[in-house]
């Protein structure tokens, strides 16, 4: 089982939120930096993650991701080195709002921060 979350939005909204650059540095691990030059199966983007109180870095540290999966609304999946580690983010409607998920655990503070993105609220986790 994985992470996911509820949120009262539309799924076009959240869709835009999981795949392009300005939404996701300020929702998954806010202040860190996505360049997403074209969002595509096969095309490498580059997520920078900056030091933070969490993970001990002394200095950013960018990691070339390769984008395996691109469904409009449905499915937006990536890997860092082998295909084997991909993290996949869907989305379902359901309820007069979106269920996203990721395929694995660990994921409850950026959804925490992804709900409050599209909600207006506060951000529960800010690193």
């Amino acid at each position: 089982m994985g992470s996911s979350i509820w949120i009262h939005a539309a799924v076009e909204n959240v869709w835009q939120a999981v795949t392009e650059e300005q939404y996701l540095s300020q929702w998954y691990a806010p202040g860190s930096t996505w360049n997403i030059p074209k969002l595509a199966a096969g095309e490498k983007m580059i997520f920078t993650l900056m030091p933070n109180d969490h993970n001990q870095l002394a200095d950013p540290l960018p990691m070339q991701l390769t984008i395996q999966q691109v469904k409009k609304q449905e499915i937006f999946s990536f890997y860092l080195e082998v295909p084997e580690t991909v993290i996949a983010i869907s989305l379902a409607v359901k309820d007069n709002g979106t269920t996203v998920s990721f395929n694995m655990q660990g994921y409850d503070a950026p959804l925490a921060n992804l709900k409050a993105l599209l909600e207006g609220g506060d951000f529960p986790h800010l690193s």
